[in-house]
């Protein structure tokens, strides 16, 4: 009986790669196939993944940003006879599992701060990019009785088209500007088409009509619905300088060291904490990906796991 085979294609802006590329390497009949926008992640995101040398993984860097790479790991599944001549599978967001999995760790804080503090509703502050964190907070908060989730904040970067869409119903695309939080440097969610599916009454064809019109012009007017949006979502903004300001702050307050995506989102929480409210930070990655970030706000640089140590003077393929 012939045996199986899997190509696993995805896009990253830094983080899911390394993890998916950690996972099947090596393994027989999997093939994985990661890109990533050359010179726009950390470097030690980068050795992450080039250093995994194994035959069956392969690092393809793009000169372009993570919404470029994004749209060709798009492009490649729409063609559906390809996916399935070549056995596609796709490990970032784009999989529906990812998202599933995220929900969990919802449910999971919320159940722990309920119980251990006896408050009746928590707040979440979301640092996000791709929009996949925060909507799996949506299908979260959809799930679990009405109000255990009070309100779901948005935390970007300078890369504020979410944060746009949110208070003023402007989804319009502009120029990644790169920052000091790489993995947010995105200007097309994709996992935002998914909300979209939701706020239009669950129509595919109303969904699948504004994403043509946004991939045919950039832009999609929202306005109208506002109130709904509003609903669902608040939303905030961090610049270079707030989040050394945050990182700064937070380890002379606590002796904890934020990677600045977290920042992002802690910076997100202080301008809409509510007294009484808990509030739940997701964070995002070990701050020594992000050393001399951390060390410009603090004078200290991170203390590098081994993980991290071990792989800086290591062969890299890309």
């Amino acid at each position: 009986k012939e045996k199986g085979f899997l190509n696993i294609v995805g896009a990253t802006s830094g983080d899911t790669g390394s993890a998916a590329i950690y996972g099947v390497r090596g393994k027989k009949r999997i093939n994985i196939f990661i890109l990533h926008p050359h010179q726009r992640i950390s470097p030690v995101q980068e050795k992450q993944m080039t250093t995994v040398t194994d035959p069956n993984v392969f690092n393809i860097a793009i000169e372009g940003t993570f919404d470029d790479a994004q749209s060709i790991v798009k492009d490649i599944f729409g063609d559906l006879d390809f996916k399935s001549q070549y056995k596609l599978g796709a490990i970032n967001s784009i999989n529906w599992a990812r998202i599933l999995a995220q929900v969990v760790y919802y449910v999971h804080s919320c159940l722990h701060v309920l119980n251990h503090e006896n408050d009746k509703a928590v707040d979440f502050a979301v640092p996000t990019g791709n929009f996949g964190d925060i909507f799996a907070g949506y299908i979260a908060k959809n799930l679990l009785p009405e109000g255990t989730i009070r309100k779901l904040i948005l935390a970007t970067n300078e890369n504020d088209i979410l944060n746009r869409f949110i208070n003023r119903g402007d989804y319009s695309k502009a120029e990644v500007t790169p920052t000091s939080s790489p993995s947010m440097d995105i200007q097309a969610a994709s996992n935002f088409e998914r909300y979209l599916y939701y706020l239009f009454d669950r129509s595919p064809e109303r969904t699948a009509q504004a994403m043509e019109e946004f991939k045919n012009t950039g832009r999609l007017d929202l306005s109208q619905y506002q109130d709904q949006i509003r609903r669902d979502f608040s939303a905030g903004t961090a610049s270079d300088g707030d989040r050394d300001e945050i990182i700064r702050l937070f380890h002379e307050k606590h002796g904890y060291l934020l990677d600045p995506h977290t920042a992002t989102g802690v910076h997100a929480a202080m301008q809409f904490q509510q007294k009484n409210i808990p509030m739940i930070c997701l964070a995002t990655a070990h701050p020594a990906k992000f050393g001399e970030t951390v060390a410009r706000a603090t004078g200290i640089f991170p203390e590098e796991p081994q993980a991290i140590t071990g792989i800086k003077d290591m062969p890299s393929r890309c």
